[in-house]
């Protein structure tokens, strides 16, 4: 059986952001366990996670991160 992170939503909405920044990452050539980790793991420049991130509406900084991985 196959989940959603209850991070990716609020109340039932998907949070703003995560679906262009997933697909920026994919088109980048990541894949979805490298993507999923990504927005799980901390980073300082945030700062905590880019899920948090966007949940927090900074979805252009976590847009700006992923765009610079992409590089």
């Amino acid at each position: 059986m196959l989940g959603v992170p209850s991070a990716f939503l609020v109340d039932t909405e998907v949070v703003k952001g995560l679906a262009g920044t997933t697909t920026l990452l994919r088109d980048a050539g990541y894949q979805e366990d490298e993507i999923l980790r990504w927005l799980f793991t901390p980073d300082d420049s945030l700062p905590g996670t880019p899920i948090d991130a966007l949940r927090g509406d900074r979805g252009r900084e976590v847009k700006r991160r992923a765009q610079a991985m992409g590089f």
